[in-house]
């Protein structure tokens, strides 16, 4: 599967797209699913231009900050910095969880395939195996732009710490040229994110919808079970947010990126899904496949916080390494640079947890 999902660059929307969710389909019929596709529209500009507006901001805006600061203003530094970053964070978080489905600027429209198992006497699906169909590359790697993100933060911290010193009459003038010249640097790779079409996607995410539909086959047939691969996951996570409003929350195990090599990681956002962790701890032990948890970097997003953020309890399983974070989002996430090993230990934690995870009675809490 993973060889036929990677041939060719996949954007949400697109005819490439569409023919490898015609092959996800096909094989989920062959394992006894009902699948469906289910059509939403959404706003592309959080997803295209969001992060790149951010960038300049803030490189703007620290800049700013640093003539200011420089100028013995160290109070209208402090008020840009603490303006701005509340403005970024409001108008951010805004546009990710809303704006993203209800702007009405470059609506567009894409398809996610929902597919489920149950019904008499097995029940409704309460386990739901995640991933996304659609790819998308950008001049910046994802690594470099998670770093940039996360030093364009420390940045506006460091620059009111230093605004604040000022204002305590230390002498900490002399701090800004380098300061604001750090912060801008750091925003320039944030602001170069732009969107384009030149990945392949094979480890992002070719290898975690490989990944889930072998899952699907190992899940024993007496287990309800759903497979939701969205669209324009890569667009603002377009295609999990817009599915979350159509039904209540429960429990997903959502396969993100699957190298070759590295650790497995259990990635998550929001409250802490205790649950889903020791459900997935348990199956990588029995599967002897070493496992750690941890919150999701900033400035890297998956399905599973557009879910988290509904009220899921969701962790993501990845695999990889520093290396795979240089490749993903480049020309160079394809096939030459993938051969699939992870994909099989990854499915086989991911349809034990599952199974665990769908067997629990009373519906699940994170005390449960």
């Amino acid at each position: 599967m993973l060889a036929e999902l990677a041939l060719e660059p996949r954007p949400a929307g697109s005819a490439a797209e569409a023919r490898a969710r015609e092959r996800c389909a096909a094989r989920l019929r062959e394992l006894g699913f009902e699948v469906s596709e289910q059509p939403f529209t959404y706003s592309a500009l959080p997803g295209r231009w969001g992060t790149p507006a951010a960038g300049v901001t803030a490189g703007l805006v620290l800049a700013g900050a640093g003539v200011l600061g420089a100028s013995d203003r160290a109070a209208a530094a402090l008020a840009l910095l603490a303006g701005a970053g509340a403005a970024l964070a409001l108008v951010g978080g805004w546009a990710a969880r809303h704006g993203v489905l209800t702007l009405p600027a470059l609506r567009a429209r894409a398809v996610n395939l929902v597919a489920e198992r149950g019904g008499p006497p097995i029940g409704v699906p309460r386990v739901w195996l995640v991933a996304h169909l659609d790819s998308k590359s950008q001049p910046v790697p994802i690594g470099l732009r998670a770093a940039g993100i996360a030093g364009t933060a420390l940045a506006f911290l460091a620059a009111a710490g230093v605004a604040t010193a000022q204002l305590l009459g230390l002498p900490a003038a002399g701090w800004w040229a380098p300061l604001s010249g750090v912060g801008v640097l750091a925003a320039v790779p944030v602001a170069l994110t732009t969107v384009g079409a030149r990945s392949a996607g094979a480890v992002d995410n070719a290898s975690g919808v490989a990944a889930v539909l072998d899952a699907a086959a190992r899940v024993p047939a007496g287990v309800a079970l759903g497979v939701l691969l969205t669209s324009a996951e890569e667009l603002g996570l377009a295609g999990a947010r817009a599915w979350a409003r159509t039904l209540p929350p429960s429990i997903a195990l959502n396969c993100d990126g699957v190298d070759d090599d590295g650790a497995l990681v259990a990635m998550y956002s929001g409250r802490e899904p205790s649950a889903v962790l020791r459900a997935l701890a348990a199956a990588a032990a029995g599967a002897a496949q070493p496992l750690r948890a941890r919150r999701l970097v900033p400035g890297i997003l998956t399905d599973g916080v557009a879910l988290a953020d509904a009220g899921w309890a969701v962790a993501t399983l990845s695999r990889g390494t520093r290396a795979t974070l240089r490749r993903i989002h480049t020309p160079r996430d394809d096939l030459t640079h993938l051969a699939g090993r992870g994909i099989e230990p990854a499915a086989r934690v991911l349809a034990a947890a599952a199974t665990a995870l769908g067997g629990i009675h009373p519906p699940l809490t994170d005390e449960a």
